[in-house]
């Protein structure tokens, strides 16, 4: 089977030199015209295959096929154009709908989907009247029965004036809405000013910059009556801005341990000092992913923050893009990450200090973050200390 970066030599290889690795050692698989097997049988297929097809549908599934062969969940081949939003989406610059998903709820039916936990205002979602609790199951033509909020996610994001039929159960009752992708202005990082002095720090994902807007929506004149810290729905994205993110809440010390196949343990540590005093409560849930699993761990480990919600996704690993040369990437699992106290979070995810069932609406979970950081406000001495 192949594994991490031979994967890469392993395509070029079999479109180019005819060479494919196998048991350990090198194979050749030439034919007689100067090609591989490959080529022999993208030819073959192609000229005589009773459904046409395009060489590069063949060049497409084959690539797939090796990654499929890598037993990596994450591994996933793109386009040119395909890697273009996918680049957007980590500068910030997407389209989109306005919503942030929530974890998993149950339906009627038995089976699961996506919740809505907030509506961007005057977003398309906004206008259109999707409502936070509303359960997403189908994305366009297809259903979303089984699908995480990443996958949603993805579904719903895309290119600017394009349309999006969404699907949802609310209240027992089926409701569809025809939607239209517009850019989304706001980043992905809301700050909202709450009663009793409290700030809710609302992050849907870890694009380009979101570490500094949460520094500085955490810096200057702290709120007295705390932080909360919402990850709920945040699939995850640059491990940098994750880091950057916790070291708002931190003065010094170790975010996150991250190994790389092949490379030497990186200790990723602080970048510098934040705010380590006002009290914080992260909400999370089963579509907190990946990053925001590495701020919550962070956190949490360093007995910084109070972890409010349900059970997290529970995705330890870090993936990177290889570009080919037609422009078009395979992104493939180079690493894992551990918290600072050593967990590995992948298949496992985060336990709550105080648990929320994933049933509850998504305002009962805030509820109960305002009442922990009234205990924790309570909690803190009545003077200053150097």
């Amino acid at each position: 089977m192949l594994r991490g970066a031979a994967v890469a030599a392993a395509i070029l290889s079999a479109y180019g030199l005819g060479m494919v690795s196998g048991s350990g050692t090198q194979r050749h698989t030439a034919v007689a015209g100067g090609g591989s097997v490959l080529d022999e049988a993208a030819t073959k297929i192609s000229g005589q295959a009773a459904k046409p097809v395009g060489r590069a549908e063949l060049d497409r599934a084959a690539i797939e096929g090796m990654l499929r062969g890598l037993g990596d969940r994450w591994a996933q081949y793109y386009s040119a154009r395909e890697y273009d939003d996918v680049e957007g989406r980590l500068t910030g610059h997407y389209s989109g709908v306005g919503l942030w998903l929530g974890g998993d709820s149950e339906l009627r039916a038995g089976g699961s989907g996506v919740q809505v936990a907030s509506v961007q205002p005057g977003s398309a979602a906004a206008r259109a009247g999707v409502l936070p609790g509303d359960v997403i199951t189908g994305v366009g033509s297809a259903s979303a029965a089984g699908w995480g909020a990443e996958r949603v996610a993805e579904a719903l994001r895309g290119r600017p004036d394009q349309p999006v039929e969404l699907t949802v159960e609310r209240e027992r009752r089926t409701k569809r809405f025809h939607l239209v992708r517009t850019p989304v202005p706001a980043g992905d990082v809301t700050v909202t000013d709450l009663p009793e002095q409290a700030r809710m720090i609302r992050i849907g994902a870890f694009t380009r910059g979101t570490g500094q807007q949460v520094r500085a929506a955490a810096a200057g004149r702290p709120p007295s009556g705390g932080v909360l810290l919402d990850l709920r729905g945040n699939p995850g994205g640059l491990l940098d801005e994750a880091v950057e993110t916790a070291s708002a809440f931190l003065s010094g010390g170790p975010v996150v341990t991250y190994e790389p196949r092949g490379r030497p343990v990186q200790n990723r540590m602080v970048t510098r000092t934040g705010d380590a005093r006002t009290p914080l409560v992260v909400l999370v849930d089963a579509g907190t992913a990946s990053a925001a699993e590495i701020v919550a761990g962070s956190l949490r480990d360093r007995d910084r923050a109070v972890i409010i919600g349900s059970r997290t996704y529970g995705k330890g690993s870090v993936q990177e893009p290889i570009r080919l040369a037609d422009g078009s990437v395979i992104e493939l699992t180079v690493g894992r990450y551990r918290t600072p106290s050593g967990r590995n979070l992948d298949g496992v995810g985060i336990e709550p200090d105080v648990a929320v069932s994933a049933d509850r609406p998504p305002k009962e979970a805030e509820r109960r973050a305002r009442t922990v950081l009234r205990g924790l406000r309570a909690a803190l001495p009545h003077k200053d200390e150097d």
